[in-house]
């Protein structure tokens, strides 16, 4: 079944039905009558997923261009991506990283060309 097929009735239930999936599964924590205690183990990994989930959408734009691996090291991407850690290792800083990255990067492709 595609959406052109589905009759303004058949996509009205369907969007209350994934409103009400999304809502019910994102509160049933509220919902609980006593409170709930995540096992330590869980907590720990849960600090880590905000760096997981940037991983994940930053990773594959500074390794691939189009799905296909990168051609050469003389892509600016990678002369950002190691200033951007150079200067993360050092100053531990999350805004001076992305001006450091983004510098380097614009001076590496508008200034050099590459």
């Amino acid at each position: 079944m595609n959406v052109s097929s589905m009759t303004w009735w058949e996509m009205v239930l369907v969007t209350v039905g994934l409103v009400a999936i999304s809502a019910l599964s994102r509160s049933f924590f509220f919902l609980s009558s006593k409170e709930w205690q995540l096992p330590p183990l869980v907590e720990r990994g849960l600090r880590y997923a905000p760096l997981a989930a940037l991983s994940a959408v930053v990773a594959p734009d500074i390794l691939l261009t189009q799905g296909q691996w990168l051609p050469s090291w003389t892509d600016p991407r990678w002369g950002a991506t190691l200033a951007a850690v150079c200067w993360a290792a050092w100053r531990r800083d999350m805004l001076g990283t992305i001006v450091v990255g983004m510098g380097v990067l614009l001076g590496l492709r508008f200034g050099l060309g590459w």
